[in-house]
This record gives C-alpha cells, structure tokens and sequence, in this order.
C-alpha cells in the first residue's frame, strides 16, 4: 500500500497539481493585495472616497460609524462592502487568468499538419496512394 501511494504521489500528474494549488494560492494572495491596495483606492477616490469595507448596513436599526463599531456591539450586519471587494477579486483574478491563458494559446505551437497520403485521381477522382503511378481503380496513369 506504501508503494502504490509513493508511485501515485511521485507521478507527474498528482506533482503538477500540487504546484499548481501552491501557485494559485500565491497567485491568489498578489492579486487581492492588487485589488486590496492598489484598484480599490483608485476606484474609491473616483466614487468620492468611499471606504468599501465599511459599507455595511445594520440590521437593528441602529445607527454604527464604522464596521468595526458595529461589531463591537454586536449588532447583526449586511456587509455589501465586503462582497463589493469579494467582487472586484473576482473579476480582476478571472480577467488576468483569461490574459494568461490566451497568451499560453498564442505562444503554443500548433503541430505541423502530416503531409496527406492519398491523392486524387485526376481522371475518376478515387482516392490513391502518394506514391502510386497509376489509379488502381482507372488503371490511368498518374503524373
């Protein structure tokens, strides 16, 4: 049982998921610092310095300055802030995947196309053999 598990785990499929989570993790994490601290301020100042963290609406009724405040108090929350931020992750991780995929696709060699092995007969259109000189279907000689 040992030996099948280090045969599974020493295979280059379940080695390149392993990287492959670990990249997209780290991936993950740049791109949320991205949108964390570079996109949102900028998105803020144009929407008149609105903190999006800190848009909330208490359920109680009562009135909170901040997030921060209400939870403290214990008040229940609808934190659209925090989905707005969730959000813009998204869509700025899906836009820089869908980039990096098509650059992948762009740069990808497409293999050569195989050279045909069959031509057509000139005079009764058959199917033949490359290297044939003569149809075998017409007997015609082939140039």
């Amino acid at each position: 049982m040992l030996k099948e598990f280090r045969e599974f785990a020493l295979k280059g499929n379940a080695a390149d998921l392993a990287i492959g989570i670990i990249i997209g993790v780290a991936f993950g994490k740049i791109v949320s610092s991205v949108v964390t601290d570079l996109l949102t301020p900028v998105i803020s100042l144009f929407l008149g310095k609105v903190d999006f963290s800190n848009l909330f609406i208490s359920l109680t009724g009562q009135a909170y300055p901040t997030l921060k405040a209400a939870k403290d108090a214990g008040a229940a929350t609808l934190n659209y802030g925090m989905f707005l931020q969730a959000l813009f992750d998204f869509i700025i991780i899906a836009f820089v995947l869908f980039l990096l995929v098509k650059q992948l696709n762009r740069l990808k060699k497409e293999p050569a196309p195989a050279p045909p092995d069959t031509k057509s007969c000139q005079f009764c259109c058959g199917s033949v053999p490359v290297k044939a000189t003569r149809c075998p279907l017409c007997t015609s000689q082939l140039a």
